[in-house]
């Protein structure tokens, strides 16, 4: 019961701010807001501010946020008057792509926020050594092809064309941490001299594939009130450099078998709540800068596809057709509950 509570808990309040964001925009530019929503499903309580209804329904999966000018919005208040130019088609385009992104600011904000207190908490940080090979494990797939100690990774190469160049040794790790088995390129510097390795990762005993390396040791910081803030930062920014790189990839079809969807997050839940408030907070911050990143694809659904319309709306000065864009939306919500679909059985199978 206490994780059903928690996992609760951690939806809603990543979806809520992320609405919370939209309202608090739109509300600037004037727009006319319906209804602001905590929850899905029928109404279980309700209060009506000066223009906009507040809102707590039965299902607290999420929440939503119902302006004036959107399809949906209009469609459930039909009786509502709403004052010529207060509906969100009918402010500057610009305006429009500011609310759009007010809800992924919310989530980045609160990630960061949670960065901040994990670290200022930790009251040390530790920042990656470079990207050189201090040791390579016998029998390894590094050692197999030639790789050896003081190594210097300039550049991995996957067999689906994903490339990156790190610059620390975490970020091996983390371009490593979606590797499926396939063949591997390597460009490393040693003696001055570039060289190009090819090898094949293995599983381990937890089943992630590996290339047999280890880096130098981490440098430890002594956080301050002054330093925690640009720590806090460079954390958020490496764990988002590893969302970016596994989203590339997953783009190309590579690392589906590794996504998780409400199941894996409800596990996730349990595990880091056994961890205390540190885990829990750190989930929470990982789940909001993943929903913020995830907002920003392009897809008609997203934030991201809105910013797309707007700005062709704001190029052209012609409004996006509506066959068009309702053929686009209803398109991309079953791709998407496709997607669910799978990410599900991908978890339920890795609990089979």
């Amino acid at each position: 019961m206490k994780t059903l509570i928690l996992f609760l808990l951690l939806l809603s309040t990543i979806i809520c701010l992320h609405e919370l964001g939209h309202l608090i925009a739109a509300k600037s530019f004037g727009v006319f807001c319906y209804e602001y929503s905590f929850g899905m499903g029928p109404k279980l309580w309700s209060k009506k501010g000066k223009e906009t209804t507040y809102s707590v329904r039965a299902l607290p999966v999420g929440g939503f946020v119902s302006m004036a000018g959107e399809e949906d919005g209009d469609a459930l208040y039909p009786d509502v008057e709403v004052p010529d130019g207060r509906r969100i088609t009918q402010i500057a385009p610009w305006k429009r792509a500011v609310i759009q992104l007010a809800g992924v600011t919310m989530n980045f904000l609160l990630a960061y926020l949670i960065f901040v207190l994990i670290v200022g908490a930790a009251g040390t940080y530790a920042t990656a050594p470079k990207p050189i090979v201090e040791e390579v494990l016998a029998d390894s797939p590094a050692q197999k092809a030639g790789m050896q100690a003081g190594d210097e990774i300039r550049n991995i190469s996957f067999a689906d064309g994903y490339h990156f160049s790190p610059k620390s040794f975490e970020d091996i790790s983390y371009g490593l941490a979606t590797m499926d088995g396939s063949t591997v390129e390597i460009d490393v510097l040693r003696a001055g001299k570039q060289i190009t390795l090819t090898l094949t990762p293995e599983q381990n005993e937890q089943g992630a594939y590996v290339i047999g390396i280890r880096g130098g040791a981490y440098e430890t910081h002594a956080v301050n009130l002054l330093n925690v803030w640009g720590y806090g930062a460079d954390l958020m920014h490496q764990i988002s450099k590893a969302m970016i790189q596994s989203l590339a990839r997953l783009i190309r079809g590579t690392g589906l078998k590794q996504l998780s969807g409400p199941v894996g997050i409800y596990q996730a839940t349990e595990q880091s709540a056994s961890y205390g408030w540190r885990g829990f907070l750190l989930l929470l911050a990982q789940l909001s800068l993943n929903v913020g990143i995830f907002n920003l694809i392009p897809l008609p659904v997203l934030d991201g596809g809105q910013l797309v319309f707007t700005a062709y709306e704001g190029i052209t000065r012609q409004k996006v057709n509506e066959k068009v864009k309702t053929f686009l939306l209803l398109s991309t919500w079953a791709l998407l509950m496709l997607l669910f679909v799978f990410v599900t059985w991908n978890d339920i199978s890795r609990l089979l």
